[in-house]
């Protein structure tokens, strides 16, 4: 009864609020809406795994009062930020959404777009939409370097590569690049690398954004482009590294090239083809035309248009060309069994082995678009496919015949799914009714239009794109009317494919979405995710992927809008990027954020390019020398050489930290030639530095620039800011610190942050011009990846994150982030060797621990206790890096105590069972670490010749039980019978029939 008469006490006095017009409740009336509507739950209570309690026994355990204690022993006091970030307050998951729909319905998806460009909208399966892409199974997954942990998604890796190499007839293919754009530079690198000659071809006939990008990425490393119509292409001075064509190229026409790949091959030249993977479902592909590269989108197998990002690049070379491929590749092996299994293969071209001789820098490749791809290509067949490809080709040869009726012109008579037209007559009345029909058409110069069809045009479509040029038939009247043998059918065309694709029975079994979503499942239950088990990887951040977040990326506003229409009919997105980018710069002190980079190593290199910009804007062209500890990410050396800077190694000392009297060396040594450092902050070692101020002011009083890796800047958010401490540019892995997904490897977004003096030289875009490259002063060093804006479809996780967090929030993660790696250390310190502490003894957000001394003592590598790990349901910390033999561990702020507790018990009972080993108890060759990981089908086998039981194989620690144990889908996997046995595309099924008998356990004694 009393709260009754409170609500309606309550509700007078809201009318009363009202009566007096205020837009906000007044001050007698505050404290009953305080009482009646509490501020809701603050969301990092769900972000941040220890609950008060469990802090205050870590904290206990760690011996100190508080958090704020922590973090005084931790961070240097000179870099800590003395007030809290300027951010808006914290909102709740419904309300965060509910703006975010608002603003998303700011973006114009009424409009429908022809513009093509290596563009299309697509039908995606709903099935796959829900059991893959928005499905944690499938999205939190890390990049599978653990391939017994992994069984699932490298089938499906392997499927996409198996369906590339068909498509693009050649014979090997890797498992995706970040997009089109890049992996087109990527190819103009491959062909270089190859000959080593320092000009290039571009046919003129291109996608304006992959020229964009070729242009800057050549420059940085030496190599000259010439644009060039084919016919006037001369090889014959043997100064040509490749030439890059496009077919269907960027107007549509489809045309014989092959006297230009004949006489490339004469005069030593690559040639690389940029192609359509559902065009070549119908015309002859890049392999029958002796191409020796061919690369491409998959987007429209499948995925989204999402503003431009994320997609799968593809990427297929002819196979003498393999060893200089890019990115990663999926390989067929076998594991200790005898059966066939899956791994990345070639792992020596990995940037984080070969460092500044790396192939590429590529870390973050697009694995979870490629899968969706991959999955889009089983569910339709080749049957599905060439049906869509029909499709797609019948519709516009009717529009054509539509358009030619009206007496326009086409300029292309042989075509896929684009026309370019010349409009005879009524541009304006065209560009009228495209605008009163709600269509974007591709703009050319001189009266001339495009218009490119996909999958999903009806029959009301083609009847308005009719209206728009002038014919007043309707498409079922002109349907009457034409012949099968129209021009430009490809039918009868000498570009018609005759060769099959997709032949392998995995293309052929999954029809029904029933066994399609088993199949799914199937992979997705071989894996290991976040949804099962923390997975503690130093540098790489695997934390918590909240649903909130995720759920706007499928959103149609964001999903279903080409990068390239007008900035007007994409106001949601603009609106998002300004605040996206405000509240970035308040967390990082930097004054302006480039979106474009569509990964991690994609913003190192996009930074350093902005760097070369400024300094020679200064004519400082000589200063080429980078600076980059020992310590440094893998990518970071692997970004300067392509940036065509020399990679200066820096040692650290016996403290983990840079060694500043060889820095001081160094650089005083180069000063006249340095550009920059590159620093990773927190060290990789896990320290924060004392003496990064008196660091960056060595450099930048010598002349040269600062770039702080953000790698690791889920310690730093609210505690501390690069762009305070004396950093110029930062790039930050949003699929870390800021909750995009992992995707098992990709998708990423590196955006950078950039102080003043950088900022007229981030990147700008060929078609659609981002605001900031627009203004007086701006110098824009180019384009970096294909789309204005990178991935911008998944931009919407880190904006919905810093907005439920708010500046306490990401504050607090921060010092839980620190607190659990601490807490780990100390249950660990006892049992492993921690590496590298602060100078009061304490680590950063992440700790290594040494494992070295166990090959002398047991014959144990860090490698055995990797796979051990599996035994005992986790993922391995990152090994061998930034130390070999050792450990890094990053626990991040999502995880509890109890979660952190299995994990340390874990490796305290390897630890005993090293000793065990040390002991003489088990044999130094036949043991549960050298033997693991232990798999259902060994641990049930009728036979049993282990000197240990099947408890201990597979059930050591009580919390492991029947009803939580995750099995590891193989045994240990065999990388050199992989690199020995290279194969790269499905086996037959009967290989695997093969490989289907009894398990045997391998070096088993009687």
């Amino acid at each position: 009864m009393h709260r009754l008469k409170d609500i309606k006490s309550f509700t007078l006095k809201l009318r009363h609020c009202a009566s007096l017009k205020n837009t906000v409740v007044c001050s007698r009336c505050a404290s009953t809406l305080s009482d009646l509507f509490p501020k809701h739950e603050e969301f990092s209570k769900r972000h941040n795994g220890p609950s008060p309690l469990q802090m205050k026994d870590m904290l206990e355990c760690l011996g100190v009062k508080n958090l704020d204690e922590l973090i005084d022993l931790t961070v240097p006091d000179k870099i800590r930020l003395d007030k809290e970030l300027d951010l808006e307050d914290s909102i709740c998951e419904n309300e965060v959404l509910a703006r975010l729909n608002l603003i998303a319905k700011l973006n114009r998806c009424d409009w429908r777009s022809y513009i093509g460009m290596g563009y299309y909208n697509c039908s995606v399966p709903r099935t796959i939409v829900r059991n893959m892409l928005e499905n944690p199974g499938w999205s939190t997954p890390y990049t599978p370097y653990q391939p017994e942990l992994a069984q699932g998604r490298l089938e499906s890796l392997l499927n996409y590569q198996t369906m590339v190499v068909d498509m693009t007839g050649l014979d090997i293919a890797n498992a995706s690049l970040l997009d089109e754009a890049t992996a087109a530079a990527e190819a103009v690198s491959l062909c270089f690398r190859h000959n080593k000659r320092r000009k290039f071809y571009v046919d003129e006939k291109i996608n304006s954004q992959a020229l964009a990008v070729v242009r800057t990425r050549a420059e940085l490393i030496g190599v000259e482009i010439f644009v060039e119509k084919l016919s006037r292409m001369d090889f014959s001075c043997h100064d040509y590294s490749g030439v890059l064509v496009q077919y269907p190229d960027t107007e549509g026409r489809v045309f014989d090239f092959t006297d230009t790949i004949e006489q490339a091959h004469i005069h030593g030249s690559l040639v690389a083809c940029s192609t359509d993977l559902l065009a070549l479902a119908l015309i002859k592909s890049p392999g029958e035309l002796n191409c020796d590269i061919a690369l491409g989108s998959s987007q429209r197998f499948g995925v989204p248009l999402n503003y431009g990002g994320p997609h799968a690049a593809f990427f297929a070379v002819k196979n003498d060309l393999k060893r200089l491929m890019p990115g990663r590749v999926v390989g067929v092996t076998r594991d200790s069994h005898g059966r066939k299994v899956y791994r990345l293969a070639l792992q020596t071209r990995e940037q984080h082995i070969r460092r500044a001789k790396a192939t590429s820098n590529i870390c973050t490749a697009q694995a979870l678009l490629a899968n969706m791809s991959a999955m889009f290509a089983v569910y339709h067949g080749p049957e599905g496919i060439r049906h869509l490809a029909n499709r797609v080709h019948n519709a516009t040869l009717l529009l054509a015949h539509g358009i030619q009726q009206v007496g326009h012109y086409l300029v292309h008579s042989d075509f896929f799914d684009t026309l370019k037209v010349h409009l005879m007559c009524g541009v304006h009345d065209i560009y009228r009714r495209s605008g009163e029909k709600k269509i974007n058409l591709r703009i050319y110069n001189g009266g001339k239009v495009g218009v490119a069809l996909d999958e999903t045009v009806t029959e009301k479509d083609l009847d308005d794109l009719l209206y728009v040029f002038g014919c007043e038939k309707t498409a079922a009247q002109l349907a009457e009317e034409i012949d099968h043998d129209l021009e430009g059918n490809l039918s009868y065309s000498p570009f018609k494919r005759e060769t099959d694709y997709l032949t392998h029975p995995i293309f052929h079994k999954y029809r029904s979405e029933t066994n399609l979503v088993r199949y799914m499942k199937l992979l997705e239950n071989k894996d290991v995710s976040l949804v099962h088990s923390m997975i503690p990887l130093g540098s790489c951040t695997m934390k918590l992927n909240a649903t909130a977040e995720m759920e706007p990326v499928s959103w149609r506003e964001f999903a279903n809008i080409h990068p390239f229409v007008p900035i007007d009919q994409a106001r949601g997105y603009q609106e998002m990027f300004k605040e996206l980018e405000r509240d970035l710069c308040e967390i990082t002190g930097y004054d302006s954020i480039c979106f474009q980079p569509n990964s991690g190593a994609q913003g190192e290199f996009t930074g350093l390019a902005a760097i070369r910009a400024y300094l020679k804007s200064k004519g400082q062209h000589q200063r080429t020398v980078c600076l980059i500890p020992t310590s440094a990410h893998g990518t970071n050396p692997a970004s300067a050489q392509m940036c065509g800077l020399k990679v200066v190694p820096v040692k650290v000392n016996r403290e983990g930290s840079v060694d500043l009297k060889e820095l001081h060396v160094l650089a005083t040594k180069y000063a006249d030639n340095l550009a920059a450092i590159m620093l990773t902050y927190p060290s990789t070692n896990g320290v924060f530095e004392e003496d990064i101020v008196e660091t960056c002011d060595l450099i930048h009083e010598l002349g040269g620039q600062v770039y702080i890796d953000g790698a690791n800047m889920n310690a730093q958010v609210g505690l501390c800011r690069p762009g305070d401490y004396g950093s110029d540019v930062s790039h930050l892995n949003l699929h870390k610190t800021f909750c995009i997904p992992h995707g098992g490897g990709g998708p990423g977004m590196g955006p950078i942050g950039v102080k003043k003096h950088l900022t007229p030289f981030l990147p700008t875009h060929p078609v659609v011009p981002p605001p900031g490259s627009l203004v007086p002063g701006a110098k824009p060093l180019g384009a970096v990846s294909a789309a204005p804006w990178g991935s911008a479809c998944i931009l919407p996780i880190s904006w919905t994150y810093i907005k439920m967090m708010g500046a306490k929030g990401l504050k607090e993660a921060s010092e839980v982030a620190i607190l659990n790696a601490n807490y780990m250390a100390k249950r660990l310190e006892d049992f492993y060797k921690v590496l590298y502490t602060g100078r009061l003894g304490f680590n950063a957000h992440e700790f290594i621990i040494d494992t070295r001394p166990f090959k002398g003592t047991a014959n144990i590598d860090v490698v055995d206790i990797a796979k051990r790990l599996q035994d005992y349901g986790f993922h391995a910390p990152t090994m061998s890096w930034p130390v070999a033999n050792t450990i890094m561990i990053e626990p991040t702020e999502s995880e509890d105590k109890e979660e952190l507790d299995r994990y340390c018990d874990a490796l305290i009972a390897i630890r005993r069972e090293i000793q065990d080993i040390e002991n003489g108890h088990y044999d130094r060759e036949i043991n549960p670490l050298k033997m693991a990981p232990h798999t259902l089908e060994v641990i049930t086998a009728d036979a049993w010749n282990l000197p240990y039981s099947r408890t201990v194989a597979a059930f050591p620690l009580p919390y492991l039980t029947p009803d939580t144990k995750r099995w590891p889908a193989t045994g240990r996997i065999d990388d050199v019978y992989g690199d020995q046995n290279l194969v790269c595309t499905c086996p037959p099924m009967e290989a695997y029939e093969d490989s289907d008998s009894e398990p045997t356990i391998l070096r088993g004694i009687n």
